[in-house]
């Protein structure tokens, strides 16, 4: 399994990491996804050499209501 790592900013509390989580789930070809709310870090994680979009998975984190750095 291969992973992706994207700085997340704007998350305070556990509701924001359920959104953030279920927001880059949803992105085509991503297998599972950690994210933490101390070190404001998301894993993406995926199987194969095809990654996911980095672009998507930015669109879907600021759909959820939070930005990429």
């Amino acid at each position: 399994m291969k992973k992706i790592v994207l700085k997340i900013e704007g998350m305070g509390c556990e509701m924001c990491v359920n959104k953030v989580t279920a927001a880059l789930s949803a992105v085509e070809l991503v297998a599972e996804v950690k994210v933490s709310l101390e070190n404001a870090l998301a894993e993406i994680f995926y199987y194969g050499e095809e990654a996911p979009n980095k672009a998507d998975l930015k669109a879907a984190v600021e759909k959820a209501g939070f930005k990429v750095v």
